[in-house]
This record gives C-alpha cells, sequence and structure tokens, in this order.
C-alpha cells in the first residue's frame, strides 16, 4: 500500500498526474473515521489530506469560514466557538457507530454531506457549504463558489461535490457559511408514545410558527425502557420561554413534557446524532429516508419481515435508523423490498467489509440516473482514479 501525503494543492495536483498514465486508483482519506462507509473499493494507493490543515479564512461578521481539507473538525468548531458561532447542520460523528478512531476532517464532512439532527432545520452540510477548491482527474486544481452565497446559473459544482464521497475529485480546501450559536436550548421529552403518536406529534410541532430545530423519536428498548420523544428549542431565553410554552400547549393531548437542559440535553442529543444507541453490537445499520409521516409504516413493514430488527427515528420521522442482524447480506432485500411502496431509499452504514462488497450500499439507480451518473464521473475523472466503485459498481 502506497500513502500519498501532499502538503500542497500543487504536490496533490503532481501525484493525480502521475497515477494517471499507470491507472493506479486512489482512495481519499482524511482522518479515517469514515473508512468504512460506501462500498468497498479494490486500491493500493491512498491520497490523504492528512498534510493540508489549518484555517484560511475566517470573518465572522461575515460568518463565513474556510480550511483545508485536512483541517481538524475539532479545530474549526472551537474556532467558531469563541466567536460565538457554529457550524449550521450538526455534522454527525461516525467514530462509536463504526469503532473507528482518529480526528474527523472539514473535508471529509462535505465529501460525504454529513448532517445531524439540526438538518430538519438549518438545512444539511451541502446548503452551508460555498466553496470548494479540489484536484480532478485530470490532475487540474479546480475552484468553485467562494465566500458568499450567491444566485447564479449553471452547473453548481459545490452541490454537486457535497456528498460524492471523494469519487469526482481530492477536496483541498472547503468554505462553509455559518451561524451564531443559540443563548440556550432545551430539549422537551414526552414519555410512553407509540411510533404513531409520536410521529403525529413531531410533524404537528414542525408545522407550527413555534420551530423545532430538532424532532426524534426513540421507541421503548432504544437507550431507555421507556419510549422518548424529543423536541429541541434554541434561541435566546426569552424566546425559547415562549415557544416551550405554546408548544406544550399545542400538544397538550400528549401530556406534560419534561424539560432538560445542559448536559442531560446535550448527551441525548449526540445520541441521536451519532447513533450510539447502535454502537458495539454486531448488528448492520441502515439508514432509511421515507416522507416522514411513513416513517411507522416503513419500520412496521420491516419487523414483519425482520423480527429482530430495532430503530428509531430522527428529522420528524423523516430519517429512519435500522439496526438489523448482519447475517450474509444485511437484509438488503427485505429492507429495499419493504420501502418500494412507499417510495423511499436506503443506504447501508454498518456492515463487515464482505457483505459491502456484495449489496448496494447506496440505493440503486434507475437506469437514466445511472448514466448521468457515469457522465458525471467520466466528466470530473475520466481515467477512474478515485474511489472507482466507492458509490456504484463499475463508476
Amino acid at each position: 500500500m502506497t500513502l500519498h501525503i501532499p502538503t500542497t494543492e500543487a504536490q496533490a495536483c503532481a501525484i493525480v498526474k502521475s497515477v494517471i498514465g499507470s491507472g493506479t486508483p486512489l482512495s481519499l482519506a482524511g482522518g479515517n473515521t469514515r473508512a468504512g462507509l460506501g462500498r468497498t473499493t479494490q486500491t493500493q494507493s491512498t491520497l490523504s489530506s492528512a498534510g493540508l490543515s489549518g484555517i484560511t479564512i475566517y470573518e465572522p461578521a461575515e460568518m463565513v469560514i474556510g480550511a483545508r481539507a485536512g483541517t481538524p473538525l475539532a479545530l474549526v468548531q472551537a474556532t467558531l466557538a469563541e466567536r460565538g458561532q457554529m457550524l449550521p447542520f450538526e455534522p454527525m460523528d461516525h467514530r462509536a457507530l463504526l469503532g473507528t478512531e482518529g480526528e474527523p476532517t472539514i473535508g471529509a464532512v462535505a465529501a460525504g454531506n454529513i448532517s445531524g439532527p439540526r438538518r430538519i432545520n438549518a438545512g444539511a452540510a451541502r446548503d452551508s457549504l460555498i466553496g470548494i477548491r479540489l484536484v480532478n482527474g485530470r490532475g487540474e486544481a479546480i475552484k468553485s463558489g467562494g465566500r458568499v452565497m450567491k444566485n447564479v446559473t449553471g452547473l453548481d459544482l459545490v452541490k454537486l461535490v457535497a456528498g460524492s464521497h471523494g469519487t469526482l475529485g481530492f477536496l483541498t480546501e472547503v468554505i462553509f457559511r455559518v451561524l451564531p450559536a443559540p443563548e440556550r436550548v432545551v430539549t422537551l421529552v414526552w414519555r410512553g408514545l407509540s411510533d404513531e403518536t409520536a410521529v403525529g406529534l413531531l410533524s404537528a410541532a414542525l408545522g407550527s410558527p413555534f420551530e423545532p430545530f430538532a424532532a426524534a423519536h426513540l421507541p421503548e428498548g432504544i437507550g431507555a425502557d421507556q419510549a422518548r420523544t424529543l423536541l429541541r428549542l434554541e434561541n435566546f431565553s426569552d424566546s425559547i420561554d415562549y415557544r416551550s410554552r405554546e408548544l406544550i400547549e399545542l400538544l397538550r393531548l400528549h401530556g406534560t413534557p419534561e424539560m432538560l437542559e445542559g448536559a442531560a440535553s446535550g448527551e441525548l442529543w449526540h445520541d441521536v446524532r451519532d447513533a450510539r444507541v447502535f454502537a458495539g453490537t454486531e448488528e448492520a445499520v441502515w439508514r432509511l429516508s421515507v416522507a416522514p409521516t411513513d416513517g411507522p409504516r416503513a419500520t412496521a413493514a420491516i419487523a414483519a419481515r425482520l423480527p429482530g430488527a430495532r430503530w428509531f427515528y430522527d428529522w420528524g420521522g423523516g430519517l429512519v435508523w435500522l439496526a438489523v442482524p448482519a447475517g450474509d447480506d444485511a437484509a438488503a432485500g427485505a429492507i429495499r423490498a419493504a420501502l418500494k411502496p412507499l417510495g423511499g431509499h436506503a443506504t447501508l452504514v454498518r456492515a463487515p467489509a464482505a457483505i459491502r462488497a456484495a449489496v448496494p450500499v447506496f440505493e440503486p439507480l434507475a437506469e437514466p440516473l445511472m448514466r448521468v451518473t457515469a457522465g458525471i464521473k467520466q466528466s470530473f475523472d475520466p481515467a477512474g482514479i478515485f474511489e472507482p466503485g466507492r458509490m456504484y459498481a463499475g463508476i
């Protein structure tokens, strides 16, 4: 295994150009905390962003931060916290779920479009990413976007690269817009609700003018004996007092919720964000994306096929974290068959490498979409250097 660690963008370009002729494929790495995401690839060389670290721009008044791709996420968050700001999308930390070590990097957050519970209100990482620099499969340095968000026409490379998992190029710098950190955070907790009732509560709250910033439901046995339905409120203290009072009145048919603040509230949302309730087990773990009101129907259909399945809901029910016995195929066929009538899709997040090599990790695309995907890959990376097969076989 050859490990390339460029310290400049020019060095990264030279490395890519050097392997094009030989057709040597490259795995891309940052902190290696998310190396288990996606399909397994057959590569003998790795291009790492570990040598590309540091904040490149930070303008608190403009609410913009930029960093080289290998910069630890913790450094970016600490820099923002010093000025009372934060990344809007609450990126997930995969280390507990995947059993990995190391430091997550800001480039991997952009490449994987990694977002957490706050996405239901503030959007995904892709929505806050406003600028990138990357090296494409020809060894060319490309810049797209910048320090401000503009309404423009044409191909938006920034949004295209977010979530491509390194298959389109090697990120060297990313720029995000940021937001002020809230003065106060409160979590309202209802106990003992069924899945259907809980998702109805979350939908009513999210459709109200009282602006929850996160909405999740942990069924009975997921982290506690009793089911818990969670709404998180953020903002100035007076605003939270008013909104929590109004939400409790709006949802009074479900009883009076417990109010959590401080560490108790923070740890509970870290459990949701990082799927820590499934950490340390041998189960395969999936993310299901469905219409929020279809979440309970999806889990009921899966439970009918897979009696050992466990799950919880985020994003008001629209994201279902699902754990099933790994078996030979992580129950891929049964899960996708259960979702098909609902129009949702499933992504395999954790499973042994042999299973990730044998079953589609990402939702299989219709043939026209696969042609488009292959065409985009060909445009960015004509020699197929970057992460071949990471998302789809043959691409």
